[in-house]
């Protein structure tokens, strides 16, 4: 199952809670094989998939029938969601857990060694934003980076968690991408700085349930149409299962919960143009963040 945030038409894009769920029942591929959700029934009485998702399993299963079934029975209830707004898609999570250096062609590219243990770091719920949303360069560091991810959301709460039944605490997947001001990020060892700017990690479109999940499926990141990631989300040093683990370790898991899982190799700051300079992204950039399966995010980069 599929399910997004979706903006309620014609609400102020600042107005809080406008906003509704539904269940994506059509998609249709495009020529780059990315899916893009047209039909969906809303799940009445939730403004958002992170509410949905603080319901047990066995209930949000029982919703979604009811959708369907409420759709089948009277098909004016279907949306035409190719025209509707993505809003976030979890914009209240207790806890952004952000991991680095996780696959292997970023740290080669990086010069560092594997780790032996996740490289965590956080983010609060202002740093998180929508699928379709612009990403503003802001004044203070024009340095402005992407990092294409895989997320995972959390739907069962869980302390200790073992490795072997750590999926079994997932809710679904959507993508993310870590947007990262490099200036500010390279100011200390500590990176949280340079990672928390204010609406600039998308979340989104879809949380898409496990059952329709590859976990060997492929992340790309475009600029302007020119591919710069593209590699396996199971060339990850520590896995899902792994992460879960480890962080339920430090801390209870609550559904929820967002664990962006790190990005592949070809990040602007390990790249040069012929002059020696770092591509940036610079306003009037389009970036396109895509996983198999999970649709698609699409963000223009703007000055502030």
């Amino acid at each position: 199952m599929k399910f997004a945030t979706f903006r309620v038409p014609d609400e102020p894009t600042d107005k809080l809670g406008a906003s509704f769920v539904a269940l994506i029942t059509e998609t249709e591929t495009d020529a780059q094989g990315t899916e893009h959700a047209t039909l969906g029934v809303q799940i009445p009485e939730f403004t958002d998939v992170g509410q949905l998702v603080t319901q047990p399993p066995e209930v949000r299963q029982q919703l979604a029938e009811r959708a369907l079934e409420t759709a089948t029975k009277d098909p004016r209830q279907l949306l035409d969601v190719s025209q509707a707004t993505y809003d976030t898609l979890i914009p209240y999570p207790a806890k952004v857990f952000c991991i680095g250096l996780n696959y292997r062609n970023h740290i080669k590219e990086t010069g560092l060694e594997l780790p032996d243990y996740p490289t965590v770091f956080t983010k609060f719920s202002q740093t998180l934003t929508s699928a379709e949303a612009s990403i503003a360069i802001p004044a203070v560091d024009h340095r402005l980076d992407y990092e294409g991810e895989l997320c995972v959301v959390i739907g069962t709460p869980g302390r200790n968690i073992p490795e072997d039944q750590a999926l079994d605490h997932v809710a679904g997947y959507t993508i993310s991408n870590d947007f990262s001001l490099r200036g500010y990020q390279g100011r200390t060892s500590e990176w949280t700085q340079g990672k928390i700017f204010e609406a600039t990690t998308p979340i989104g479109p879809w949380l898409v349930t496990p059952d329709e999940f590859d976990p060997n499926a492929r992340i790309t990141t475009l600029v302007n149409g020119e591919v710069r990631q593209d590699d396996s989300v199971g060339d990850l040093v520590f896995t899902p299962a792994q992460l879960i683990s480890y962080l339920s370790e430090i801390i209870t898991l609550s559904p929820g919960d967002l664990i962006l899982t790190g990005t592949p190799g070809g990040v602007a700051l390990a790249m040069k143009n012929d002059k020696g300079r770092r591509p940036w992204l610079v306003p009037g950039d389009e970036v396109e963040t895509r996983i198999q399966g999970l649709g698609v995010q699409h963000n223009d980069i703007v000055s502030s």
